[in-house]
């Protein structure tokens, strides 16, 4: 048994947990404050993810596949919302719609310290593409 890959599945978990609670503001215990990826700093991540949900009120995470190697960790994720607000310039069109999205993060200290991974283009791809809608 790997306590380090069990350790840092289970904190995605948790991770993950709050993120499908909407409870953002307090994602600076899993996230550092100068995190690096797409956005840098807590702000602008926590930002990117409010206005996902802004815009798609129910949006949900589904964790299909996790791998861990060492500092390293990748999830494969499934999302489902309705988009009910304007997103990245979309006005609200009613429809559900389900992404896929593989992210890759680096653990530093207990804490996400990068992420590669674009939510919201995914999703805007997704409202662009309505045959792909559920």
């Amino acid at each position: 048994m790997d306590t380090r890959r069990d350790e840092a599945s289970a904190f995605y978990r948790r991770y993950l947990t709050r993120c499908n609670e909407h409870r953002f503001d307090t994602l600076g215990e899993f996230v550092a404050a100068d995190v690096n990826g797409p956005t840098e700093g807590l702000d602008h991540y926590i930002a990117g993810l409010h206005a996902v949900t802004a815009a798609f009120p129910d949006y949900h995470w589904d964790l299909h596949r996790q791998l861990v190697d060492g500092q390293w960790l990748a999830a494969l994720l499934s999302g489902t919302g309705t988009h009910t607000g304007t997103f990245r310039g979309i006005a609200a069109t009613g429809r559900r719609i389900r992404t896929q999205e593989l992210v890759i993060y680096r653990l530093v200290g207990g804490e996400i310290a990068e992420v590669w991974g674009d939510l919201g283009s995914t999703v805007r791809d997704e409202l662009t593409h309505p045959d792909t809608a559920t």
